[in-house]
C-alpha cells in the first residue's frame, strides 16, 4: 500500500490542523490505520489508531481529548484532526497501515506501510 500524508504546517499554540492520509489500495477498508510522530532526537511514538471494521479508536494519553482520528473508506483516506496544539506536538507525523488489526497497535514495528511524513510545527 502506498500512503500519502498531507496537511502539516506551522501553527500557533492553541491552533488546529487536519492531517490526511490517502491510500492507493482498493481494500483500504480492511486495513488497520494509525498515526505516529517523531520529534528530533526522539523515537517514533504512537499517536492514534482506528480499527478497520469496528472503527474503534485508540489514542496516546498525550493527545486524548485534543486529537481525533477518523477514516472515510469511500475515499481511501484517514484523517487526524488536531486541536489545542502545543509546542510539544511539534514533530513529523506519519501515517501507517497493516492488513489486519494487531493488539500491539501502538508499536511501529507492527506496521508494513508508511507514508512519507508531514511536518507539524507549533510555535509558542
Amino acid at each position: 500500500v502506498q500512503l500519502q500524508a498531507s496537511g502539516g504546517g506551522l501553527v500557533s499554540t492553541g491552533g488546529s490542523l487536519r492531517l490526511s492520509c490517502t491510500a492507493d489500495e482498493r481494500t483500504f477498508s480492511t486495513y488497520a490505520m494509525s498515526w505516529f510522530r517523531q520529534a528530533p532526537g526522539k523515537e517514533r511514538e504512537f499517536v492514534a489508531a482506528i480499527r478497520p471494521v469496528s472503527r474503534q479508536l485508540y489514542y496516546a494519553d498525550s493527545v486524548k481529548g485534543r486529537f481525533a482520528i477518523s477514516r472515510d473508506n469511500a475515499k481511501n483516506t484517514m484523517y487526524l484532526q488536531m486541536n489545542s496544539l502545543k509546542p510539544e506536538d511539534t514533530a513529523v507525523y506519519y501515517c501507517a497501515s497493516r492488513v489486519r488489526w494487531h493488539v500491539w497497535y501502538y508499536s511501529p514495528a507492527q506496521y508494513t506501510d508508511w507514508g512519507q511524513g508531514t511536518q507539524v510545527t507549533v510555535s509558542s
